[in-house]
Parts: C-alpha cells; structure tokens; sequence
C-alpha cells in the first residue's frame, strides 16, 4: 500500500542514526520532514528538513500524516501517547508489536518503485532481498518506464492487437540500443524508431555474446544474468554448466553448439550462420559462452558474421578461467619487483617461435598463462625449457578453475617435463613465472614424480 503524505508532515523523533535511516527513505517523498530531538547529530544538515533540537511537544503532530518514534526517550514515549491519541500511523523503530505500518526495503527506479517488507520480522532479509532484485535491473530502467509513458497513446493508435503492443513494450524495456540512446539524451527517437520497426514488421534481433565464467553460476555479472533473462534463445558452448544455461529464461529456446575435444556438433561456420539467422528472425540471442568472449572465445569471428549480415550485437564480459586459477590459489599473476606483467596463451598447436617467446617472457618475470594444453603439458614444459626458460620456474596448475571440484598440481618446469601427469577431468590453466611461488599451492599435489591421476 502506497500512503499519501503530499502537503502533510512526516514527524521524526530521534537524531541519532536510525532517525537518519528514516530520513534517507522519506525525504524521497513530498512531505515536509521535521527531526525533534534534544541532540540531533550534524549528518542530518545534508537533507532538505525542518531541524528542532529540542523537546518533543504535543503541537508538534499537527498536520502529521506519519510519525516515526527512532530513539528511547521519554520525548519518544510521550510522541508515541500523542499519535496514539490523535489516531495518526506510528512506526517504533525495532519494536514491531508497536507499529502500525512497516517500512519497506525499496529499489528505486523511479516512476518504477518496489517494496519488500517482512512485516518487521527479519528487516536484514528485505535488505537482502532487494540487493537481488536491484542486480537484476538495469539502473536506466525507469527512464525507460518513462518513455513507454511517452509513447502509450501513439503505441495504441498504431498497434491495435493487445499481444503485438506487448512485444513491442518487452522490446522497448529490455533493448540495450534503447538503454544506451537514453543515455546519449536520444531514447525518444530510438523508442520510437523501434515502435515503426514493429508497425512494419521490420523489427530487428540482436546477438548478445556473454561470458559465462569459468563455471560457477554465481561468477557471472549482473548484466549477463539481465540478459539471459531477455533472451528468446540461447546459444551455448560445451562448457556451460546447465545450471547456468537455466538461468535464462523458461521459454528460452536452448541450442547447443558445443564443442568438446575430438568432437565438434558444429563448426565455427555454422555456428556464424546460426547467430545470424536467428537474429535475422528479429530474436534476441544470448551466444554464451565459457569464460570472457574475447579470450580464445572466437568471438572475433562471429561478430565479423553479424557486422556484415548488418545486425546488432553487444559484447558481455566474463571471468576468464585464467584470472579464476588465480583467483583460486590467491596467486598474483602481477607481482612488485617479480612480474610486470601477465600473458594468456593456448599451448595447443603451439610452434617452436611461439614457445621460444613464451620462454623469453617467462625468464624475463612476466607470468604465462597457458589454456588447452593439459594433455601436452610436459611436451610444452620441456621444449620451454629447451628455449632458455629455467627449469626451476614455478608451475601451477588449476583444472576446472572457478568450480567447486577444482583441483590444484604445483611443482616446477623440469617436474612438469619429466613425465606424463594424469590431470584429473575438466579444462586446465597452466600458470608459469616466478609470481606462482607466492600463491597459496598449499594443498596442491605435486607434480615431482607424478604419473597417476589425482581426482
């Protein structure tokens, strides 16, 4: 329930910090807010509010719509006999058998306002609860609200069948293009444009490539779960967790077009054409994929696809599974007077130049970070140190990073070349330089003389 408090007077007994929670939330309304306290801490000069430091007196409710009591005093037991007698909404701070209303935890996307309230029970669970579905929301979204406002007669007179006018508002609060025109002081033309694409039936798609992290459905930003709940299909690799892939939404169409090693569903070829067609269809894809896009991604390859089919696209970063091994084993892969610097590399397919210039950095203090070289990890290691790499470099080792059945191998370069390790399964990060020394490898197995798997 909304309460109508335009032209009245929100009366806060209190000046201490729950009084200043309350000033916070009400002086987003249209009432005059008055603070009544014997001391009222200096804080409170940062609002627009009538400041009495004094004691509380009876005159002191007329014409007050609320009265918030948010100290323990005998001001505040008198205030609370007073709107008692007078009949007006009283909010005891804490002390919920002495309320007559709660205030709500708001997200604020003003005109768009919602409310969470556990009646008093259990405010911290409100906060808590509102922290979500503020993730979930774009903070451009209430001028988005507006210009659905804006346009609700011109949508109605052009679109007359109640379904159509629906997809045309889903499409209009959920485009990015919208969000980043309002941005830019031009939503209203991009609104509109976007209402005459729908009159016509030229309403296009767009392709969203989201990194899903290394695996761990609470890794992936805020944007990429907003958007896979836009998604009317999603598009995703191998690697991605289902519980990931679920995050979309329940009538989201699923296509996988995985990739696994020796084993190719589809070709980057086909999986441009797919991208394409779909959002040439006028639907909003969500092409997932494991890690950041960008990071051996071959998200190169399918935004060129999109560019020359003329569609758009936008870029979502993810957490690439070499930051997430790092992460993992607390190492810095950028160290102080150690390592200036950090390189991600495949070791798959990797030639003789490629290795004598990891071989350089790594002697030189820069950090490697090698993907898709778990079942060639000792050839790689000894043709490093072939190279000029020093055989007594730190190695870790962290497979399935991000995930909670990772697993962890440390060791040093010449322990790494000496034999065939069985890794246990799932992908691996191979970190190399002296900045791996000062991870946290504590409970990793060692790589000396291994040639079992660890699960």
């Amino acid at each position: 329930m909304s309460y109508k408090v335009q032209g009245q007077r929100i009366v806060i007994i209190g000046g201490g910090e729950e009084a200043l929670n309350k000033v916070r939330l009400v002086t987003k309304t249209t009432a005059q807010v008055v603070i009544i306290a014997r001391h009222i801490e200096p804080l409170f000069n940062a609002f627009e509010v009538e400041l009495n430091e004094r004691a509380f007196g009876a005159a002191d409710l007329d014409n007050a719509a609320l009265v918030f009591v948010a100290e323990e005093s005998d001001d505040a037991e008198l205030a609370k006999a007073e709107a008692r007698a007078r009949g007006i909404p009283l909010n005891v701070v804490d002390v919920p058998a002495e309320c007559d209303f709660y205030t709500p935890s708001i997200v604020d996307r003003a005109p768009l306002t919602i409310a969470i309230s556990t009646e008093g029970d259990a405010p911290v669970l409100a906060r808590l609860v509102r922290a979500r579905i503020e993730a979930m929301l774009s903070p451009g979204i209430g001028k988005i609200a507006r210009l659905a406002g804006q346009l609700r007669k011109t949508t109605e007179s052009l679109i007359h069948d109640g379904a159509a006018r629906r997809r045309f508002y889903e499409a209009l609060v959920s485009s990015p293009q919208i969000e980043a025109a309002e941005q830019a002081g031009q939503g209203l033309a991009a609104a509109t444009d976007l209402l005459h694409q729908h009159v016509t039936g030229e309403s296009q798609g767009v392709v969203w490539l989201i990194g899903a992290g290394p695996g761990s459905e609470d890794l992936l930003t805020l944007r990429a779960q907003r958007l896979l709940q836009e998604a009317d299909v999603i598009v995703h690799d191998q690697l991605v967790p289902t519980v990931v892939v679920d995050m979309g939404r329940r009538d989201a169409e699923r296509i996988l077009v995985g990739k696994a090693k020796g084993h190719h569903s589809f070709s980057q070829a086909q999986i441009n054409t797919l991208i394409v067609r779909l959002a040439g269809q006028g639907k909003r894809v969500a092409r997932l994929k494991s890690g950041d896009p960008m990071v051996f991604g071959r998200a190169g390859e399918e935004i060129a696809a999109l560019r020359k089919a003329g569609l758009a696209y936008q870029v979502v970063p993810g957490i690439s599974a070499a930051l997430a091994a790092a992460a993992d084993t607390a190492t810095p892969v950028t160290l102080r007077k150690v390592s200036s610097g950090f390189i991600m590399a495949t070791a798959h397919g990797a030639d003789d130049s490629d290795l004598s210039h990891w071989a350089a950095l790594a002697q030189s203090g820069l950090t490697l970070a090698l993907y898709m070289g778990k079942s060639i990890a000792s050839d790689v290691a000894a043709r490093l140190i072939a190279h000029g790499a020093r055989a007594d470099l730190p190695v870790g080792i962290v497979v399935n990073a991000g995930r909670a059945d990772k697993s962890t191998y440390s060791g040093t370069l010449s322990a790494l070349a000496a034999g065939q390790v069985a890794f246990s399964e799932g992908p691996a990060i191979i970190l190399v330089g002296e900045a791996v020394e000062a991870g946290d490898w504590a409970n990793a197995a060692q790589l000396a003389g291994m040639s079992f798997k660890v699960a």
